[in-house]
């Protein structure tokens, strides 16, 4: 089975056999995960970890700084009992201070690691009383951002890393409720043995729960799921008051729709609780190259609408010269019940001589990438900056779009990283974020660059690149989902949610929006999507 990763030289297999455990996961990840416990082993061991750092008792007002002991007197706010630590340590500060992008950084004051949901109400409300900057930082190790999203400088950061419990899942459960800090692998720990998963994954098992749901949520199930928001059933989440809610499409849901997809501006997520459905133990996947990216997009497109695959997504690959591109299908499937390949791939356009197929388990299929991450970590390039960026294109206009931004894109731009493309249509997409184009169907189509060599100026060009390519999009009515290494600022912003549609959506919507749950304007601030923050 390929990977859009492979042009990196090293061999790629994955277990076609399910036997009980997940490659990749360490006896520490998985012990306490999926136990029903509200405080897993890793969670009592990072907090022990955590204690022997510097940590917090107050706020000097005037000095706008934390202190390690009291300090008698009226100039010092003290920070409420906590069941965790709110640490200054040097080297946890310097760690909040950095993502997975490895651009910028961003130091906060500190460093909030919670022992309850009651420590991140307590803090965000002490925060907006003192209008202290406050974000939410939902890694398991490095932060999924790319360009400081959930940083603050001199503010609180709150690492949910401590909060990850995922409860036990029998074949009666059609949810589940989880903790914000967990992984969507941990999820699949604890439903697969029941036979159940959530409709749709992102590509990437270890964002965590909290972090996908902030930012929307995409993966090769979207054409057929939707994004990640449009499976959650409920949310609990601190309002940037301090406000402990629980909300739902029943339940405040305004509150709801705003924090689904909302980037943090509204609330902190403290638990989610996200669908679960049957899912067969076997994949089939499809792998086919095409010359021509008419054909490429007009056969995802049948594909989508025929709903064919339970998993569709795309690739640009370069050969030689010459830009290719690879159609990556999934059909679900349980022993004694394969599926039919012919009626699959019937009319599709790919170059002949060029359909594989490839079975393996749903977990495996699942956690397709841990190899390659794997291999990036062990050679050092996951630690290189990753200028990314990610674009939603009307349907009408992606062939032209990706033909040209391809033939202006040199292979060095992209450092060997993946170039993604796949089909998504807006009636399976239910709420106001992310916010795509018009149209009945869209296209992703992403740079995930990496810089090659990481050195300032190179970092600096992609990113100037980034910014080209993106206005080149905007001027075709397209969107950015909005993870990216992509500089922007408050009137980029303006015109981002005004290209929303539909009833309730929209620059004014969002705007009062974080009037009404954040009107202290303290929550996430390294978005920069307000003026002054």
């Amino acid at each position: 089975m390929s990977t859009p990763f492979d042009r990196f030289d090293r061999p790629n297999q994955f277990d076609d056999q399910f036997d009980g455990q997940f490659d990749g996961q360490s006896d520490d990840q998985s012990d306490g995960q999926a136990n029903g416990h509200p405080e897993s082993l890793d969670r009592r061991r990072f907090l022990r970890g955590a204690a022997a750092g510097a940590v917090a008792v107050g706020l000097s007002l005037s000095t706008r700084r934390w202190v390690a002991r009291a300090e008698p007197g009226p100039d010092l706010a003290e920070v409420p009992p906590l069941d965790g630590s709110l640490v200054i340590d040097p080297e946890v500060l310097d760690a909040a201070a950095d993502d997975f992008g490895h651009i910028v950084s961003h130091r906060p004051w500190a460093v909030l690691l919670p022992g309850s949901i009651e420590d991140i109400e307590r803090m965000v409300e002490f925060a907006n009383r003192y209008r202290v900057p406050i974000a939410g930082r939902n890694a398991y190790d490095d932060a999924h951002s790319c360009l400081g999203q959930s940083q603050v400088e001199a503010g609180i950061v709150i690492n949910n890393r401590s909060l990850a419990a995922v409860p036990a899942v029998t074949a009666a459960d059609d949810e589940i409720w989880v903790e914000a800090g967990a992984r969507w692998r941990d999820i699949l720990t604890a439903a697969f043995p029941a036979g159940k998963s959530p409709p749709i994954f992102p590509d990437y098992v270890d964002l965590s729960v909290g972090g996908a749901l902030s930012v929307g949520g995409i993966g090769g199930q979207s054409h057929q799921a939707g994004f990640l928001v449009d499976n959650v059933s409920a949310l609990e989440v601190i309002t940037g008051e301090g406000k402990r809610e629980i909300c739902s499409p029943t339940r405040n849901p305004r509150l709801f729709s705003s924090v689904l997809g909302g980037l943090g501006q509204f609330a902190v997520i403290a638990r989610a609780c996200i669908r679960l459905r049957d899912v067969p133990p076997m994949v089939r996947v499809y792998s086919a190259v095409y010359d021509d990216v008419d054909a490429f997009t007009g056969d995802q497109l049948v594909l989508i609408r025929e709903r064919r695959f339970d998993y569709v997504e795309g690739f640009a690959e370069l050969d030689g010269t010459t830009w290719r591109y690879r159609l990556e299908a999934g059909a679900y499937f349980a022993p004694g019940a394969e599926p039919d390949d012919a009626a699959l791939v019937a009319g599709l356009r790919f170059t002949p001589g060029t359909l594989t197929t490839t079975d393996t388990s749903y977990p495996g299929f699942v956690q397709r990438l841990d190899p390659t991450v794997d291999f990036l970590r062990q050679i050092g390039v996951w630690e290189f900056p990753h200028p990314w960026l990610n674009l939603f294109i009307p349907a009408q206009a992606a062939p032209r779009f990706i033909e040209s931004t391809l033939a202006a894109t040199a292979p060095e731009d992209l450092g060997q990283g993946p170039v993604l493309i796949y089909p998504i249509p807006r009636a399976a997409v239910r709420g106001p974020y992310p916010v795509l184009p018009a149209g009945d169907e869209v296209f992703l189509f992403a740079l995930l660059r990496t810089a090659v060599p990481p050195t300032p100026e190179q970092v600096q060009d992609l990113l100037a690149k980034n910014r080209a390519v993106f206005e080149s999009a905007r001027d075709c009515g397209g969107t950015f989902y909005p993870v990216n290494a992509l500089p922007l600022d408050p009137a980029d912003w303006r015109r981002h949610f005004g290209r929303g549609r539909g009833r309730g959506r929209g620059w004014g919507r969002f705007r009062s929006a974080k009037a009404q749950f954040d009107p202290g304007s303290v929550l996430t601030p390294g978005q920069k999507i307000f003026p002054g923050r």
